[in-house]
């Protein structure tokens, strides 16, 4: 993927529906040329498909956040399995680094992140945590 790929991909990024002559103006080349990256971009699976974000996918969940997960010795499938069944955990991720997982948040008001962050906390196995309350979502895939 080189420099133009990238202003591609940036431009769909900004208007996902955005016609290829419309990105062809924006990117100052040929609608063939744009046409022809596109289709090499999902070939190679750089792009895997197009999305929307609907007024109720961010209005379910008023009050979102991560939080990220330190397990201590082999307990990190039952944490899973114990976050999975709550109703406000959304998604969970496998990470590396400092955290073991991150676990996607959604409540409908802080006192209730602050109840499920309590309840995660008591989980036997997490050492530690750290959570960041998402502001806004400019991209959704």
């Amino acid at each position: 993927m080189d420099k133009t790929d990238r202003q591609l991909i940036s431009a769909l990024r900004h208007n996902g529906r955005a016609s290829v002559s419309d990105l062809a103006t924006m990117l100052h080349m040929s609608r063939a040329t744009i046409r022809a990256r596109l289709d090499r971009l999902r070939e190679t699976g750089d792009i895997v498909g197009y999305t929307v974000v609907l007024k109720e996918d961010v209005a379910q969940d008023p009050v979102r956040a991560l939080m990220m997960i330190g397990i201590e010795g082999r307990g990190t499938d039952r944490i899973i399995r114990q976050l999975s069944g709550l109703p406000q955990v959304r998604a969970v991720h496998s990470t590396n680094g400092r955290w073991d997982i991150i676990a996607e948040l959604g409540t409908e008001t802080l006192e209730a992140l602050d109840a499920v962050l309590f309840e995660i906390r008591k989980f036997d196995g997490v050492t530690q945590s750290e959570t960041s309350l998402l502001l806004s979502t400019r991209k959704r895939t």
